[in-house]
């Protein structure tokens, strides 16, 4: 078989029962998305002290295996209570444009239109929430997209929650296998393409799993099982394939980084 991933996705399989499953943050994009909200936030001063000091906490704990996954999305989605979802879109719109378009893989853009030409269902299927993961979709011409919403109330105002169960892991799998089973897709014939650790269980079901960038788990899982790994960056951009590694630190870092820029400015703007 070609290592060519385009030779691979036109020498296989076609028609829309198959599936072209793409993970978000280290897989289509360098990095991790949420890094442009939690900066843009705390550079127009709608982040507190406290939530810039609760993002970096949760960043290390995360890191460090002190908390999971779901807890540190529910915290997160906490800092946004009472937004209006509306609004948050619209920041989503403007972020991509700004600076999440210049981190999406050249080549992943090229995946895409690969499986769209063989008629595959392309879906965009992320533990991100929608304000992250759907101005990428749209931008990519990406229509099905799979994951974590947040609890609206009457108004469509956050009400500090999120839709369970959180999708992330097994209930990421779960919710694609849910998908697969409305939309006629048959899993056995489909592609994932993703980055992380827990994306394994999803990655074991599929015909064509296709690990990207992957972190230490899911590289040594691709050994063990002779799966194709594809090593991407973008052109002109440092560290390309290192982007996709230490999502939630990134986060910390950021929310720091930002903290600290702001302060200064403010410093500056009272000499």
């Amino acid at each position: 078989m070609s290592s060519d991933p385009l030779t691979q996705v036109a020498q296989g399989p076609s028609g829309p029962a198959v599936g072209a499953f793409f993970d978000l943050d280290g897989t289509l994009v360098a990095g991790f998305t949420a890094t442009a909200h939690a900066g843009d936030r705390i550079r127009r001063g709608q982040a507190r002290i406290g939530e810039v000091l609760g993002v970096v906490e949760a960043s290390l704990r995360y890191k460090l295996g002190r908390m999971q996954f779901e807890r540190l999305l529910v915290r997160a989605a906490g800092y946004l209570r009472g937004e209006s979802l509306a609004e948050l879109d619209a920041i989503g719109e403007r972020l991509y444009s700004e600076q999440i378009a210049a981190r999406v893989y050249p080549l992943m853009r090229e995946i895409i239109e690969a499986h769209r030409a063989r008629g595959h269902t392309v879906v965009l299927s992320s533990s991100a929430l929608t304000i992250h993961a759907e101005p990428v979709a749209r931008a990519l011409g990406i229509t099905n997209v799979v994951c974590n919403t947040f609890e609206l109330d009457e108004a469509g105002r956050l009400t500090g929650s999120i839709v369970k169960p959180i999708v992330w892991g097994r209930q990421k799998a779960a919710a694609v296998q849910r998908f697969c089973d409305t939309n006629d897709i048959d899993l056995a014939r489909s592609y994932f393409y993703a980055d992380g650790d827990e994306d394994a269980p999803l990655m074991g079901m599929v015909g064509h799993p296709r690990p990207v960038n992957p972190r230490p788990g899911l590289a040594a899982m691709a050994v063990a099982r002779d799966w194709p790994v594809l090593h991407l960056s973008i052109p002109g951009r440092r560290g390309g394939a290192a982007n996709a590694v230490g999502h939630f630190p990134a986060l910390g870092r950021a929310a720091l980084g930002a903290a600290f820029a702001q302060l200064a400015l403010r410093v500056r703007r009272r000499d």
